[in-house]
């Protein structure tokens, strides 16, 4: 069966989520310290990364949950609302200068975009989030505009393989027609098996040396390797 269709993971994926994250956590604890927080960044940062982790990457208040925890004579004289925003406003910031893809992704999605090929996203998340980091990221542009999916959109999240199905059936593909490129062997790989899709894992950034239930088609260490697999077993010329 020929290949019809391929979609991409977004974080850690097409770019490096971990460092980001690591990078504009670290501006915003920087930014409440300025304007008053009186505490040790690092202490300050490892009791932001507990928030995060007991209430998801996705709650949006994480800052007033920081501050909630923090010992109240840390920031007397300043109010809380001036250190929330301004760690909200630096997260933000670095949004604007920071978040790019991984150097190889830009010129591989380029070249896939002129074969007949349908390329698209399955990503896990919040669909504003999600579909801010394509645009900011600049590859929106590659991707075919009704193969965009995001759980928070559909109801169904990784690692279900009902979305990957959800997917493959909307844009009127079989998932062995199909091709799923992921950095994550549980909520990746595993689930784009179980459907027969061609699956591959791309094995950089935080997940790089975990194991999944099942073993993906490929793996990969960057996006040119993929424009050899895509030639050699698919006949894809990209």
């Amino acid at each position: 069966m020929s290949l019809k269709a391929i979609f991409f993971d977004i974080d850690d994926t097409l770019f490096s989520t971990t460092e980001f994250a690591d990078r504009a956590r670290r501006g915003a604890v920087d930014a409440m310290r300025r304007y008053g927080l009186r505490l040790p960044a690092e202490h300050i940062l490892r009791e932001l990364s507990e928030v995060i982790s007991e209430f998801s990457s996705n709650y949006e208040h994480h800052f007033d949950k920081l501050l909630l925890r923090l010992p109240r004579r840390a920031f007397d004289g300043v109010n809380p609302a001036i250190l929330v925003a301004a760690g909200v406003h630096a997260y933000h910031d670095a949004k604007v200068r920071q978040l790019r893809p991984y150097p190889d992704v830009p010129p591989v999605l380029a070249k896939l975009a002129r074969t007949d090929l349908l390329r698209g996203v399955i990503t896990s998340g919040l669909q504003q989030k999600q579909a801010d980091k394509l645009l900011r990221l600049g590859l929106y542009e590659y991707f075919t505009p009704t193969a965009i999916f995001i759980s928070d959109q559909i109801g169904i999240s990784k690692p279900n393989p009902k979305l990957y199905q959800r997917a493959s059936e909307e844009v009127g593909v079989e998932p062995e027609e199909t091709m799923y490129v992921g950095d994550h062997p549980l909520q990746d790989i595993d689930p784009a098996n179980v459907l027969g899709m061609v699956t591959v894992h791309v094995r950089r950034g935080r997940h790089s040396n975990e194991q999944g239930r099942t073993k993906a088609r490929h793996e990969l260490k960057n996006f040119k390797e993929l424009l050899t697999v895509l030639r050699k077993d698919f006949n894809v010329r990209a």
